[in-house]
């Protein structure tokens, strides 16, 4: 371990956010490998750097502390920090951008436009934002507001809002159920027997979310053109 990759416990903790007592919590329970000592001072490295930012995304995903163990205790113990970095790729979210916390005052600002409490509900409804128990607070997902908005702007009532979201959740749920096992028994395994090296599996990885959205995106506008076709057959 060179010097630059040599962090007391103090850097460590810093390094990922956490408390040095959460740290150590966590060597405790044999979240990390024990450190490389030198005499009363314990040192750490990229194995469990990577390692507690892998402990830090199950967290984010809601895994209890007995499911993280039982996750780490599937890492081999000489895994390098590109392989358990391999786990974090899988773990990460789609979303471009995490949700923001708004005022409805930063909400209109951040809209463009002055937002009525039927707006509002369109865009709760649509998924664009979420009330908190903070009246008029919001959490919003940036990366989808254009799309709000566009509709707002459509015209689109609010109960044609809330049957939109309830046919997209649906069906969206289903696609990612059956596009989860694909990946998990025919993608994952070829991957792994690939024999390419940990940063190009995360490479490849990374690149079927764009890919894979956009596949969705052209089957979607293939079919909308197939039943507007169907629909012009009936009425001829």
């Amino acid at each position: 371990m060179s010097e630059k990759q040599t962090l007391s416990v103090e850097q460590l903790a810093s390094r990922v956010g956490m408390s040095v007592r959460t740290v150590r919590f966590y060597a405790g329970r044999g979240l990390i490998p024990p450190p490389r000592r030198e005499g009363r001072n314990g040192y750490y490295g990229p194995d469990h750097l990577a390692r507690l930012e892998l402990v830090k995304e199950l967290q984010a995903h809601g895994f209890t502390l007995s499911a993280i163990e039982g996750y780490l205790e599937q890492i081999p113990s000489e895994a390098t920090p590109e392989q358990v970095a391999l786990h974090r790729t899988l773990l990460a979210p789609w979303s471009p951008e995490m949700p923001e916390t708004l005022g409805r005052s930063a909400l209109e600002t951040r809209a463009g436009r002055a937002l009525t409490d039927d707006d509002l509900e369109t865009l709760v409804a649509i998924g664009v934002v979420e009330p908190t128990p903070a009246e008029d607070v919001f959490r919003l997902a940036p990366a989808h507001l254009a799309v709000g908005i566009g509709f707002l702007e459509a015209g689109m009532p609010t109960d044609a809002a809330h049957d939109v979201r309830r046919v997209i959740t649906e069906h969206g749920q289903a696609l990612a159920q059956e596009l989860t096992e694909l990946f998990r028994t025919k993608v994952w395994p070829h991957l792994k027997a690939s024999g390419y090296p940990p940063e190009t599996i995360t490479a490849m990885v990374e690149r079927f979310k764009p890919l894979t959205v956009q596949a969705l995106v052209t089957a979607y506008e293939q079919s909308v053109d197939d039943e507007k076709r169907r629909t012009i057959r009936k009425r001829t």
